[in-house]
């Protein structure tokens, strides 16, 4: 029974430590398998990379709003999606009515012109739309974006371990990644009646990495029902399982329902969420199946998941196909 987010203290990870790949992945399987979230400190991100993208992520959204709206979402799910634009309707705890108090920049990865996904069309990679008026955004951003895409790589061997595979299993399908940022900005305002600065859902994701801004507002469901705040940790950075991964392990790692309420101050937040090659399939690891234990989950895609889960929760105007 948790009745606080756990931490996980990479630096011996990070050292060559002998034995801490399994004992880390021991504890990550516990932590998956029964809160879902935990908390990664000392994980080499410098704290000056992430204050400045959290500083210049504060100047976008101090920028008038028509500016604001000429970077509006666009077919290829990439740009700004004004206040009120998101009702999580596939959130299975709570039975969201009203529309999210949160306003959104939404950054795909950064990808060559030649990539073969941007030839292909897809949506989630881009090309992004940058602000024109604020110089220093789009490197803030994209520094911070690639600390945070190198340390979910060096994350997989855990996983791969605390799922019973050996430690390289997940490398073939991060081969070209498809991972993309909801940067975000909570108001502190007074919400109507049910409703959040993002209301409770789970994430469409395999990993979800998040950098702890200094205020708090972000809170997780427990497995007994309650909702545990997620205390502001020095330089730390909040992980858990989506929906992709919980899919993929047939179950076996949570993809535990969280939300924000309305701060007490303004509060910005950069989540990633990183995930597979867009043509990689969740079909269930044979180490979470078992004649006990079926499959759970029909395969798909998580490029096909994406479009699902955006085109469900999000309305018209912020990128989806919700009315």
């Amino acid at each position: 029974m948790f009745k606080e987010i756990p931490t996980i203290d990479l630096s011996s990870y990070f050292s060559d430590s002998k034995n801490t790949l399994e004992v880390l992945a021991q504890e990550i399987s516990f932590i998956q398998e029964n809160i879902g979230f935990y908390v990664i400190t000392n994980h080499g991100i410098p704290r000056s990379i992430i204050d400045k993208a959290y500083y210049e992520l504060k100047n976008f959204f101090n920028l008038p709003l028509e500016e604001k709206l000429a970077l509006r979402i666009n077919e290829k799910s990439s740009g700004y999606i004004p206040a009120k634009s998101t009702i999580y309707v596939t959130s299975k705890y709570n039975k969201n009515t009203k529309p999210d108090l949160n306003e959104t920049l939404t950054l795909a990865r950064e990808r060559e012109s030649n990539d073969m996904y941007l030839k292909k069309n897809l949506r989630f990679v881009g090309p992004n739309q940058w602000p024109s008026s604020l110089e220093d955004f789009k490197v803030a951003m994209l520094d911070y974006q690639q600390q945070l895409a190198r340390l979910a790589l060096s994350l997989l061997p855990l996983y791969a371990r605390a799922l019973g595979l050996s430690k390289d299993y997940f490398s073939k399908y991060f081969t070209n990644p498809l991972w993309w940022t909801r940067n975000s900005y909570y108001p502190a305002i007074d919400p109507e009646e049910n409703q959040f600065g993002i209301s409770p859902h789970s994430d469409h994701s395999f990993m979800t990495l998040l950098p702890m801004s200094d205020v708090p507002g972000l809170q997780v469901l427990s497995k007994e029902g309650d909702w545990i705040p997620v205390e502001p940790v020095n330089n730390g950075i909040v992980v858990n399982t989506g929906e992709f991964l919980n899919r993929w392990s047939n179950g076996k790692f949570l993809a535990t329902p969280h939300r924000v309420i309305p701060p007490n101050k303004d509060r910005y937040s950069m989540a990633m969420f990183f995930n597979p090659n867009p043509d990689t399939m969740a079909i269930p690891l044979s180490t979470c199946v078992s004649k006990e234990n079926p499959s759970k989950f029909e395969p798909i895609s998580v490029y096909d998941y994406m479009c699902w889960y955006i085109d469900s929760n999000y309305k018209v105007g912020g990128g989806g196909k919700q009315n």
